[in-house]
């Protein structure tokens, strides 16, 4: 009886070391699994930020700068004006330039660049400054300033940015909001001419009639 049980312990004990080395190796596969998913994940987040260079992240702030100008402009002409042609200008400013901001901001979001909420100290000026006017007056300062100015600057801008812009993505958003920017920049200055020419119309018989 005493010489069975050195044989039974031994037994026992290689049972016991065959599941320790089992669990040990199923726990050294998890955890490299888990290092490697980790990994690649990480590699996989950093790559959507890597490529973008100041320049570019730059140009996709200063673009959705110019959406939220146009908009809150807009927004103001349509609250403000009494001129049909005007307000029918605001709102196509309000809808393209929505759109074109979701776009922006779509792009910024997959490219890591967090973008201002609000307007910066220059476009809150120039804004308050609009709504600051009534009448006339602010039809012809509203056309003149946010419709042909600043669509000349955007314009501006986009030329430069597809020159200088080296993220492709950047460069098709550039692509696609200049043609709209063009039409823009086109109707306002049309717009702008009639308004101007019906203020000086109204100045020349005001003093007629004096």
């Amino acid at each position: 009886m005493f010489k069975k049980k050195p044989g039974l312990i031994g037994m026992c004990a290689a049972a016991a070391l065959c599941a320790s080395v089992a669990v040990h190796a199923q726990t050294g596969a998890t955890q490299s699994g888990t290092q490697g998913a980790s990994g690649q994940t990480g590699a996989q987040g950093g790559s959507g930020t890597a490529t973008i260079s100041s320049a570019d992240r730059k140009i996709v702030t200063d673009l959705a700068m110019a959406n939220m100008a146009e908009i809150e402009a807009g927004r103001t002409a349509q609250a403000k004006s009494q001129n049909d042609d005007v307000k029918k200008y605001a709102q196509q400013m309000i809808d393209d330039h929505t759109k074109a901001l979701e776009e922006v901001r779509q792009l910024a979001q997959t490219k890591g660049v967090t973008l201002p909420s609000t307007l910066d100290r220059m476009h809150k000026a120039k804004a308050d400054k609009l709504a600051a006017l009534s009448g006339d007056a602010f039809d012809r300062a509203y056309m003149a300033q946010a419709g042909v100015a600043d669509h000349k600057k955007t314009h501006g801008m986009l030329t430069k940015a597809q020159g200088r812009a080296k993220d492709p993505d950047i460069k098709a958003l550039v692509t696609r909001m200049t043609p709209t920017v063009d039409q823009h920049l086109n109707a306002a200055k049309e717009l702008h001419g009639k308004s101007r020419a019906m203020g000086s119309s109204g100045t020349a018989t005001e003093k007629s009639g004096q």
